[in-house]
């Protein structure tokens, strides 16, 4: 008892108000899914080493311990409960009942002690880690299920501080401004990845890296911008060279962005990814937690390499299909989706994102404030045609002079379950853009025209579900850029109304595939989400 007492005990609702943001805690039942991609054998064998570095709840370890025990003590459930039997009808027990509790315990220590690794993310997570894996916050206390000689186990927390260069962390990337803090407050540096030598934080070699990382931090930018950091915790892992690698991370690596370029071109060439799995509702696998672009979890074999068995669940419905990663330059998600695609670009040589253009198409930025006067510049919706000062506006790529179609460079803020239909464009937020006209960034020039009749003949192009569904392919959040549009086809000439009945018949696309597209891309008098 005295060694509880002298443990640490910071106030709980001090470590409450300095949660991070990130702790997308793990569902039991997700956790077993991840933990059955695994060779099982591993859980059997007594040498296998487990780490979590991004511990949370401590869901993994508690679950990796299960099956451990499960493994290297076959049958013990019912042995026990035959003991707890015995004890309760007030029975002596035999010989052989208590040198089976010794092995018990000999076996939940060996486990405990030299199996099974975590590195929290905050001191609350290392508090709830334990207690979830040893049932106690402090394992040197009586109340632990094995007794370790120190408050932490082998589940460490350490008060990490950045790196800072030139107001950024070295490691994390990180703003100085934002992130240097009060000793109280919870920095966010998280010890697996603010290391050049992740190997010697328990200066041994793992068989298995699992984890649900931290997934962003705030960077200060525009709105609630933040930056990716699980793809950190991912590479680092890589470093260890352990036999498999396995984490639950979300999607929108698929077609890269912010911080993920690189993480997505590694990612896509590695042939060691044997299996993929993708939800495109993050509810279905984190309930109650809105996040766009879906989840995935992923198996890295560090000894066999191959082609990646890819499992899309759409409604909770499996659809598996075994194929290269990197295929594209971006992922496509959903298997049934590849075929269309293929045909597609088998029957075009040139694409959109070769004409749409990149954003900040006049150099003005969504923040700037309207003039009474100067260049006529489409705002933001609310705000509408106003005006811009002639020498804020740039025209490098000569759209200025020309009929413009006009989309958002956000066209579906607000929706992040992309397993229900998707609209991108419609009327109400796509403009035809008179000659002598500009915009901010908030929109996409996507295309130039001499000639409003073309303008209007592209737009209904853009308006094809077909069209629409092709662009959805490389979008995993509310935006996209130029090159959002690579498996559209670039007609060259536009001309007249353009349907879905005539691009299906010129790229051979079937009815049973205009029925899969037409389930995926909702009107254009549909709702917004």
């Amino acid at each position: 008892m005295s060694r509880f007492l002298t443990g640490y005990n910071p106030d709980v609702l001090s470590c409450l108000a300095n949660l991070s943001n990130d702790e997308v805690f793990t569902p039991p039942e997700v956790a077993n899914a991840i933990l059955d991609m695994l060779p099982q054998e591993l859980f059997v064998n007594p040498n296998t080493k487990f780490l979590d570095p991004g511990c949370k709840s401590g869901v993994f370890l508690r679950e990796i311990a299960k099956r451990c025990l499960e493994g290297q003590l076959p049958g013990y459930r019912e042995i026990v409960d035959e003991i707890d039997q015995k004890k309760q009808n007030g029975l002596t027990l035999s010989e052989d009942d208590n040198a089976f509790l010794n092995r018990l315990q000999a076996t939940i220590d060996h486990i405990f002690h030299e199996q099974i690794y975590g590195i929290a993310i905050t001191e609350l997570t290392s508090l709830l880690s334990r207690r979830s894996l040893y049932c106690t916050k402090y394992p040197h206390s009586e109340y632990s299920v094995s007794l370790f000689d120190n408050q932490s186990g082998n589940i460490r927390f350490k008060k990490i501080k950045h790196r800072w260069k030139d107001g950024k962390c070295l490691f994390c990337g990180a703003t100085q401004e934002q992130y240097e803090r009060e000793e109280s407050l919870e920095s966010h540096a998280y010890e697996f990845i603010h290391t050049t030598k992740p190997e010697d934080i328990f200066n041994m070699k793992f068989d298995v890296v699992i984890s649900n990382p931290p997934y962003q931090l705030n960077d200060s930018g525009a709105g609630k911008s933040a930056k990716p950091i699980y793809q950190l915790f991912v590479n680092t892992a890589k470093k260890l060279k352990p036999r498999y690698i396995t984490m639950i991370i979300p999607s929108r690596w698929f077609t890269g962005g912010k911080g993920l370029d690189d993480f997505r071109r590694d990612m896509l060439s590695d042939r060691h990814i044997r299996k993929l799995v993708d939800y495109e509702n993050f509810r279905d696998v984190f309930p109650g937690v809105d996040l766009a672009g879906g989840a995935c979890y992923f198996l890295w074999d560090r000894d066999n390499e191959g082609i990646c068995e890819v499992t899309n669940y759409d409604a909770k419905k499996p659809l598996v299909m075994e194929r290269y990663l990197d295929q594209f330059d971006v992922f496509i998600r959903q298997n049934l989706s590849l075929e269309i695609v293929e045909k597609v670009r088998n029957c075009n040589s040139s694409f959109l994102d070769k004409r749409v253009s990149a954003r900040k198409p006049f150099g003005i930025p969504s923040n700037y404030e309207p003039y009474s006067s100067g260049i006529p510049c489409q705002f933001i919706q609310r705000i509408g045609l106003r005006y811009a000062r002639k020498e804020d506006v740039t025209d490098s790529k000569g759209y200025l002079n020309k009929w413009k179609f006009l989309i958002p460079a956000a066209p579906i803020a607000g929706q992040t379950d992309f397993s229900k239909p998707i609209r991108f464009f419609y009327d109400g937020n796509t403009r035809i853009s008179k000659p002598g006209e500009c915009c901010t960034e908030s929109w996409l020039v996507a295309g130039a025209f001499d000639t409003e009749e073309e303008a209007i003949s592209y737009k209904s192009y853009f308006f094809t579900k077909t069209v629409r569904f092709l662009l959805l392919q490389t979008v995993v959040s509310q935006h996209i850029s130029t090159k959002s549009f690579c498996f559209v086809p670039d007609l060259k000439t536009y001309k007249g109304t353009y349907s879905d009945e005539m691009l299906c018949e010129k790229w051979g696309i079937s009815e049973e595939e205009f029925a899969y597209i037409d389930s995926r891309i909702s009107d254009i008098g549909g709702s917004d989400a």
